[in-house]
């Protein structure tokens, strides 16, 4: 280090460093590139979910960290790594089962991982220990836990449940929905609490890099910060059902309820600091590194290479691979079904991603039938974002239920009511012919006949009751059992067998 890098106090990046981080920075540009689609799913999920609103702030956070940590490098010289390269390689392995299966979180979590790698590779595991805290910090740029409501719903539910029980408040509970003589209310996938619970951590996580120097405190501080969010939610989904009773309308109690779930939340995060600061640590600073040692040449270029052209190259390869499976997929023409009885075929269909298409039935009772097939190797991503789609499973503050209709192929269906009763869909998928309502074993089956192939084409069936009548339920399980055994969804399974209509062209 230069006399007038140490005078300045690191103003300057060191001359051992510059070749490094020249070559760190251009390997994750080609990283950015390879992983866009993942890196813009992501940004998506920031700005449409308030559940992640708050992972616009991480990467500033972890810069901020980084920078406050500059102090460990001094002296700290980059040795590049290439068992790194082969950390890498799992984190490519992982990515293409995700991408198989059509997790996105999964996707994103691997790149980071081959992030994380290259990292290291580059700078050597010195530096990397040195910047630890920062550097995994970024993983909370992933928008991961969706997979926890639907336990978070059930605490929730739980808990309003034993803490009306106990307070003598008469009710009936049927699925996630609270009736009391005052109303109902139905603890939506927006109420589980999961804003809440992956705010906190990211806060708790920061706060205990921040306050304590003992591993010991930091771990018991975010295992306190995971549990007190969801007990809390538990208390303001309560204190919600019990102010509709105390005012005698459901409906008045939970007009602001999003405004309560803010305040109750910023008092949570409040207690949350006031337990930790009696067991603050942050005065003891976090120590530097070794005392730098005068003219310390910088790494050999072709070593700081390797891991750089290495794992951007283990990612090319993996995306490589699965556009091209996904695209042999997509050019198979699929076989449209024919037209069950009872039904009548509306015009046109409807392009989907994947080469998939959308047909639209008028049926019985009112009931508008939308089949959403797909190419038989087709992977598991847009068959679930198709279902979803149709079925309005996305639509702010939709009631999403199960129905069991016994003797149907599934004998469960989703049931999705949007707000205000307004429209209300059952939807199933039919892998294999067979019905599903949707799980990771579904997933697993979706990937295994996208790698091996399979003579049926995945698909999601769609039900919609005109006007989203009071009814709905009950006529759509009405119909769903009249099928001789659903005739309409496994028709349309097999009609690649059936000798349908063949559609190439998604502009036919």
């Amino acid at each position: 280090m230069s006399a007038t890098t140490t005078r300045t106090g690191q103003r300057h990046i060191p001359q051992r460093y510059r070749g490094a981080l020249t070559v760190l920075a251009a390997a994750l540009l080609l990283m950015a590139l390879v992983f866009h689609a993942e890196i813009a799913a992501a940004v998506q999920v920031w700005a449409a979910s308030t559940a992640y609103n708050h992972c616009f702030l991480i990467l500033p956070i972890a810069i901020w960290l980084a920078w406050d940590r500059r102090g460990r490098l001094r002296g700290l010289t980059p040795a590049p790594n290439a068992r790194a390269i082969g950390l890498a390689i799992p984190c490519a392995l992982l990515w293409l089962a995700a991408d198989r299966l059509g997790v996105m979180e999964g996707r994103q979590l691997a790149a980071m991982g081959m992030v994380q790698a290259l990292i290291l590779g580059v700078l050597g595991w010195r530096v990397y220990r040195a910047m630890i805290a920062p550097l995994l910090y970024l993983v909370f740029l992933i928008p991961f836990g969706g997979f926890l409501v639907p336990a978070l719903q059930q605490f929730t539910t739980d808990f309003v449940d034993i803490g009306l029980n106990l307070l003598g408040i008469a009710y009936y509970r049927h699925g996630y929905t609270i009736e009391i003589a005052q109303g109902a209310f139905h603890i939506a996938e927006a109420c589980a609490g999961l804003r809440f619970l992956i705010a906190a951590i990211a806060f708790s996580v920061l706060y205990a890099l921040l306050i304590f120097r003992s591993t010991g405190r930091r771990l018991t501080f975010i295992i306190i910060s995971v549990a007190v969010p969801v007990v809390a939610n538990g208390f303001r989904a309560l204190g919600i059902v019990l102010l509709g009773h105390l005012l005698g309308s459901a409906k008045a109690g939970a007009t602001d309820h999003v405004l309560y779930g803010y305040i109750f939340f910023s008092i949570v995060l409040f207690i949350l600091i006031l337990l930790g600061l009696p067991f603050r640590q942050d005065s003891a600073r976090p120590g530097a590194g070794t005392a730098s040692v005068e003219g310390e040449p910088p790494p050999a270029l072709a070593s700081t290479i390797r891991p750089a052209l290495a794992i951007p190259a283990a990612a090319i390869i993996v995306v490589g691979l699965a556009t091209f499976v996904s695209a042999a997929a997509a050019a198979t023409p699929i076989t449209l079904p024919p037209t069950p009885a009872g039904c009548t075929s509306l015009p046109g269909t409807e392009p989907l991603p994947a080469g998939g298409r959308a047909i639209h039935l008028a049926c019985a009772n009112a009931i508008t039938a939308t089949i959403a097939i797909f190419p038989p190797r087709t992977d598991p991503k847009p068959v679930f974002d198709a279902r979803r789609a149709l079925s309005l499973q996305d639509t702010r503050e939709a009631f999403i239920s199960t129905i069991h209709i016994p003797g149907a192929d599934p004998p469960d269906w989703t049931l999705v009511t949007t707000k205000g009763g307004h429209h209300t869909t059952a939807s199933a998928l039919f892998i294999d012919g067979h019905g599903t309502n949707g799980n990771l074993r579904t997933r697993l089956k979706l990937a295994w006949t996208d790698l091996f192939g399979h003579p049926t084409q995945p698909m999601a069936v769609v039900l919609e009751v005109d006007g989203g009548a009071a009814d709905a339920k009950t006529r759509l399980s009405r119909f769903i059992s009249a099928q001789s055994p659903n005739e309409l969804m496994l028709r349309a399974a097999g009609s690649i067998k059936s000798g349908g209509a063949s559609v190439q062209d998604s502009h036919n």
